[in-house]
C-alpha cells in the first residue's frame, strides 16, 4: 500500500465521518425547531392538539393566567409582619 491510498483512505473516511455528523445534525436541528414550533401554536380552547392543561382540555376555554401582582391566597410570604418589620 502506498502513501497515496493510505491518504485517500484517511480523507474518504474524514468525508464520511463529516457527511454523517452534518446529516445527524440537520435532523436533530429540524426535529428539534418542528416541535417547537407546535408549542407556540395558540390554543383555540382545547381543540387544538397542544394541551396546555387539564382545565382547557375539559372547560374548552383558554386559560385565564393570574397578572403578576394579583394576591396568591390568604398569606403573602413576602409581605409577612416579620418581614414588613425589618424593613
Amino acid at each position: 500500500m502506498s502513501t497515496a491510498d493510505i491518504q485517500q483512505l484517511v480523507i474518504g473516511a474524514l468525508q464520511g465521518l463529516g457527511a454523517s455528523t452534518v446529516f445527524v445534525l440537520a435532523l436533530f436541528i429540524g426535529f428539534c425547531v418542528v416541535v417547537g414550533f407546535t408549542k407556540l401554536k395558540k390554543t383555540a380552547g382545547g381543540s387544538a392538539p397542544v394541551i396546555k392543561s387539564l382545565d382547557e382540555t375539559i372547560s374548552h376555554r383558554p386559560m385565564e393566567y393570574l397578572p403578576p401582582n394579583a394576591p396568591r391566597g390568604p398569606v403573602d410570604q413576602l409581605h409577612t409582619p416579620e418581614l414588613m418589620g425589618r424593613a
